[in-house]
């Protein structure tokens, strides 16, 4: 008879050898309560003590089926999904200052718009999405347009001098971070910030061939993330409760434990 070790050995004690071994995916979290309200934040600190960066046009494979690089399209491939309406709203502010050599695709936006009904939520709710043109949102510029490649809402915020993040979808300059919120039957509300993984995009998530957060080429980063994204984390969370994370992320005499991604790199070179 066959034994899989590799299905016995992933967590906890191998069976078979005795050995203890360790989760694949295995990540350090920092909680506390809320000083204001019933609420316990959680934090993935393995992430957000990583170096990871957002690699778009320096390796960034896309979320396609398979690598496409060349494509320019990072996670744009299948637009962007809003929140709400005042997501929907925000947008639509912000294209209003967008000008047509920053969009390549401005003439087709005013033309027949810029948003679509997507699929139905869990609820079977309504849904908004932004237009799909030529196989990506229509506010990626694609490679050779001269006014950039990449998002016009984040090309146009940066040439006006403000943060891309109040310009574009929420989804859109959340990611990689994900903020979950749970309530238990007292009321309670536990909320977790941690890394987006590939099963927080839905079932198709499965069919990439690539996802950032999962690859050590995007943990190139010269500084951890919680200052890369300070304004984004500040977004979410507040500032006085951003301010208790970076205290306790940047304890004296704390080795954080390198991200799984980091790890796997590290192994694979001391293997080879």
């Amino acid at each position: 008879m066959q034994v899989s070790l590799g299905a016995r050995c992933r967590t906890g004690v191998c069976t078979l050898c005795d050995v203890a071994v360790s989760p694949d995916d295995l990540h350090e979290w920092i909680s506390f309560d809320d000083p204001g309200e019933q609420r316990t934040w959680v934090f993935d600190a393995t992430f957000l003590r990583s170096n990871y960066r957002c690699i778009y046009g320096e390796g960034c494979q896309g979320v396609l089926d398979g690598p496409a690089p060349e494509l320019a399209q990072g996670c744009c491939s299948y637009g962007a999904h809003f929140v709400d309406d005042d997501d929907v709203a925000h947008v639509v502010k912000a294209f209003v200052r967008v000008r047509p050599d920053q969009m390549q695709f401005h003439a087709k936006a005013r033309r027949g718009g810029f948003l679509r009904p997507g699929e139905p939520g869990d609820d079977g709710s309504p849904t908004t999405v932004t237009r799909i043109v030529d196989d990506a949102c229509i506010f990626l510029n694609r490679p050779g347009f001269a006014g950039g490649v990449g998002c016009a809402l984040h090309i146009a915020a940066l040439e006006a001098g403000e943060r891309p993040l109040d310009w574009k979808p929420n989804v859109c300059w959340q990611v990689p971070l994900r903020l979950e919120h749970s309530t238990d039957e007292n009321g309670h509300v536990t909320s977790r910030l941690r890394e987006w993984k590939r099963r927080d995009w839905g079932e198709g998530g499965t069919d990439f061939h690539w996802w950032c957060t999962e690859s050590a080429d995007a943990y190139v980063g010269a500084e951890p993330v919680y200052l890369t994204s300070r304004d984004e984390i500040i977004e979410l969370v507040g500032r006085d409760i951003y301010e208790t994370l970076v205290e306790q992320l940047e304890r004296p005499g704390w080795v954080p434990l390198p991200h799984p991604a980091v790890r796997t790199r590290a192994a694979a070179t001391a293997g080879g």
